[in-house]
């Protein structure tokens, strides 16, 4: 009687181990470990998607680049690091037009711009660890909007920001050129629903 030998998966060629289990829905990846994003309230979401078609609309017609919403981006190799900005804009220069986008988890390139848009479930801490990892990565701004406090914290730096209120205008001439929204327009002054 003939036995036939079967290899373990780890034995055999080309075999690679699975990766550890992500989960359905928005997710990071910090520290080796998948962190699942915390909820957005509806007036967050309102403000990002507003921001999105303003911001998106304009580097489409200016050629300037892509304008991605939750798209989860590889910003270190090494570490496996992935964050998932609420916004984020890649310019032609980092990211040719006509160079196709991986069809993967993420997206390994490091955006020139990252936006965040804070709501109540989000901590402070983690939103200082968050903007130091985009820096050391390469982000070359990034803009952490309080919608609830209509502000705009425009980070240079880790550790140099403007303030701007609705008062204000958000403008970027480095890496968008031309744009400028007033952020009155951004944020609605709308009232609380009667009860």
């Amino acid at each position: 009687m003939e036995t036939s030998a079967t290899l373990e998966p780890e034995l055999m060629p080309g075999y690679e181990p699975p990766m550890p289990t992500e989960p359905e829905g928005l997710y990071e990846v910090v520290n080796g470990l998948v962190v699942e994003k915390l909820k957005v309230g509806a007036y967050q979401i309102h403000v990002a998607s507003l921001l999105f078609r303003i911001l998106g609309h304009f580097a489409w017609t200016n050629r300037l680049g892509n304008v991605e919403s939750e798209m989860l981006f590889l910003l270190e190799q090494e570490s496996g690091l992935k964050r998932r900005p609420d916004l984020a804009f890649v310019s032609y220069e980092r990211w040719p037009k006509n160079r196709p986008i991986p069809r993967k988890d993420a997206w390994n390139v490091v955006p020139d711009l990252a936006i965040e848009v804070i709501s109540p479930s989000n901590l402070a801490s983690e939103m200082i660890v968050k903007i130091g990892n985009y820096f050391r990565a390469g982000v070359s701004r990034v803009w952490v909007i309080y919608p609830l406090e209509e502000q705009v914290y425009v980070y240079e730096s880790p550790t140099t920001a403007r303030i701007l209120t609705r008062a204000d205008r958000l403008e970027e001439p480095t890496i968008l050129p031309g744009f400028s929204l007033p952020l009155g327009e951004l944020f609605e002054s709308g009232e609380e629903e009667a009860t």
